[in-house]
């Protein structure tokens, strides 16, 4: 993080504990044993009612230039995601003197004719495509990514996707296989596997739970762990230790199941993206089959066409023939 964010954040929560501790102190008296008196009621109504809050108000002036609220609301999302997440006013005093700044430094560029140079030209015009470009692109994404379409992919791509089995298991780790043979033997004799992990197990995290891993699929698993455990039935218990990276694994398999579906909320981000990809790039190959775009080389000229394929040389001319001989003079 930048020292410039560093400082927003920092600024921002000291504004959040001032406004937080404003409205206490200033609903204490400051003797009190001093009790204000209540205000007297107006003789008569007051002429006008109050007026309502304004959607879009200003909430600043730089040198006559109103800043509206709406502004900040713009700017907000051009900070990072955690900064974008948070309530507006939680960054208001920050956002508003950051604004402030932007339009300080913009009134003075406007004075010493910035907007006049060539090379500032070229860079709005540039920044304008980009946004232009940006504007256009969600703007489509926004039209093709509906929630109908999303769900239909989602449904499309369950049914795509193969049925993986999963299992419950518990594990012991310990870190020689005598220790672990000594293990089996004592669970074959009746001894609590649960309580045993507790005691035993290496694995603290999993120990602490009885040696409980939850449902896992094949695929999670260290190779030796997974075909030992996906090949045991439910209830059973691994005969012989299965020895792994991390030492010897004594593994019970509680039950056996085909693993649910992955849900909606689960996937919708990636098919959202893939969608809005297929979506963009649909786009531009329509928008390139219509336009008619010529290419330069570097220094602007338009570049060489490429050379038509050499004909084949055309056969050799068959060599003359020799002279017949001449018939033999008749005697």
């Amino acid at each position: 993080m930048s020292h410039r964010l560093r400082a927003l954040r920092l600024f921002v929560l000291c504004c959040a504990a001032a406004a937080i501790a404003a409205p206490v102190s200033a609903q204490q008296p400051a003797n009190p044993q001093a009790r204000p008196k209540p205000p007297a009621a107006p003789a008569k109504p007051p002429a006008q009612a109050a007026q309502p809050a304004l959607k879009d108000p200003v909430v600043a002036t730089v040198n006559g230039q109103p800043i509206r609220l709406s502004e900040l609301e713009v700017a907000q999302q051009s900070l990072p995601q955690q900064y974008r997440n948070m309530p507006l006013q939680a960054v208001f005093p920050a956002l508003l003197d950051r604004i402030i700044d932007s339009k300080l430094v913009v009134q003075q560029g406007k004075k010493s004719k910035v907007t006049e140079d060539p090379a500032f030209k070229k860079r709005m015009a540039f920044v304008e495509d980009q946004v232009l470009q940006d504007f256009w692109i969600q703007r489509e994404i926004a039209r093709q990514v509906t929630a109908e379409k999303l769900q239909k992919r989602y449904e499309e791509r369950l049914k795509q996707m193969p049925t993986e089995e999963e299992v419950h298991a518990r594990h012991i780790l310990v870190s020689t296989e005598d220790e672990a043979k000594a293990l089996i033997a004592e669970i074959k004799k009746g001894a609590a596997f649960d309580k045993l992990a507790k005691e035993k197990s290496t694995d603290k995290a999993s120990g602490a739970e009885g040696g409980d891993l939850g449902w896992f699929k094949k695929s999670d698993m260290v190779k030796e762990f997974a075909d030992a455990a996906f090949n045991l039935k439910k209830g059973e218990l691994t005969e012989t230790p299965v020895k792994t990276q991390f030492g010897y694994h004594v593994i019970k398999v509680e039950d056996r199941r085909k693993a649910p579906p992955p849900a909606f909320e689960e996937m919708a981000d990636q098919l959202r993206e893939e969608m809005a990809r297929e979506a963009v790039t649909a786009q531009l190959d329509q928008l390139r089959s219509g336009a008619k775009i010529e290419k330069f080389t570097m220094d602007g000229s338009k570049s060489d066409p490429a050379p038509a394929p050499a004909k084949p040389a055309a056969p050799a001319a068959a060599p003359n023939r020799p002279a017949a001989p001449a018939a033999p003079a008749t005697k």
